[in-house]
């Protein structure tokens, strides 16, 4: 008879090292102390950091499945803006179900990258009927789909299933300023926006933007340092595995600290971008403020943040290098 370690499968021989290199992990603080002695210091499973897919800035993980054609067809985005919750003044009223509803000049954000993509040669379709991104083949009609401040369970199972997979056919997806206050329970939504989350924020108020990253499509043209006024997000979790492209430099805020969160000290990321599951995600927090929309100089900053914004919609559908 053959020993009884000998039969143990090489799966399970994996996830015993796993089970050990977890707990030694847990237990072990830098440098190796241990304060705890045998003791049980805490959480020793925080999930999945990963979220189950290949994401990074690594082009590895992206598919290139040639689901676009855009020497035929043209570039085409879908902007999003479905609130089951909260909802920015700078969307305006609710609008209609269907494909292209009517506009109100209050409706700030949709007539601005509508008028965007007019200058900049895509089209925009736009909508806050969930069922408009019920199957993958709808989805497939765009490069990029935009998710600008949706909030709470802004989508139902089919649409769901959906974005994934559109994702995973290397769609692109634009996440701006609320899309951190959205689908909170879907972890696979969590590592689409970055690995991060909207906890809280401050006092809408002015404050410094650093262009970390010069080299990437959305901030090559932009100041090192900028004038802007937003809520300046506070994010749990932090991003991971990312490119940052921006931050905003918290020693310029009037008020810094909030009810809850005490802020990101020296590293505050605003904008940064990731190949995501077989796709492209480029994330912005900014974009709370209709005047950032404005072209008549009124409204600091709002030259470099729709510079920012364009970029990273061309970049995230194909039109420009991503991520760089």
């Amino acid at each position: 008879m053959k020993p009884r370690w000998k039969s143990i499968t090489a799966a399970a021989a994996s996830a015993v090292v796993t089970v050990v290199a977890m707990t030694v992990g847990a237990h072990l603080l830098p440098g190796g102390a241990n304060p705890a002695g045998d003791r049980d210091p805490g959480a020793q499973n925080l999930g999945d950091p990963d979220y189950g897919v290949c994401r990074g800035t690594d082009p590895r993980c992206y598919h290139d499945w040639h689901n676009f054609n855009p020497s035929v067809d043209g570039y085409r985005v879908l902007l999003y803006t479905r609130t089951a919750g909260p909802r920015h003044a700078n969307l305006g009223p609710a609008l209609p179900a269907g494909l292209n509803p009517p506009l109100a000049e209050a409706n700030a954000v949709q007539n601005a990258i509508v008028a965007m993509g007019q200058r900049s040669g895509f089209a925009v379709d736009w909508t806050e009927d969930v069922t408009q991104l019920n199957t993958p083949a709808r989805l497939f009609r765009y490069n990029a789909v935009i998710f600008f401040s949706t909030s709470r369970d802004t989508l139902d199972d089919p649409a769901q299933t959906a974005l994934r997979q559109y994702i995973r056919g290397g769609g692109g997806f634009v996440g701006v300023h609320n899309a951190f206050g959205t689908e909170y329970n879907w972890p696979w939504y969590e590592g689409l926006i970055g690995g991060a989350n909207y906890y809280d924020h401050g006092a809408n108020q002015q404050a410094v933007v650093q262009t970390v990253n010069r080299r990437d499509v959305s901030t090559k043209d932009l100041p090192a340092r900028w004038a802007f006024t937003d809520e300046w997000y506070n994010l749990v979790p932090f991003p991971s595995k990312v490119r940052i492209l921006a931050t905003v430099d918290e020693s310029t805020m009037a008020t810094k600290r909030t009810a809850g969160h005490p802020g990101h000290g020296d590293v505050h990321p605003i904008a940064w971008c990731q190949y995501y599951d077989g796709g492209r995600a480029w994330l912005t927090t900014l974009g709370h403020d209709a005047r950032a929309f404005s072209t008549d100089g009124s409204f600091p900053g709002a030259e470099f943040f729709q510079k920012l914004l364009l970029g990273g919609i061309e970049s995230a559908m194909g039109k420009s290098p991503f991520c760089r």
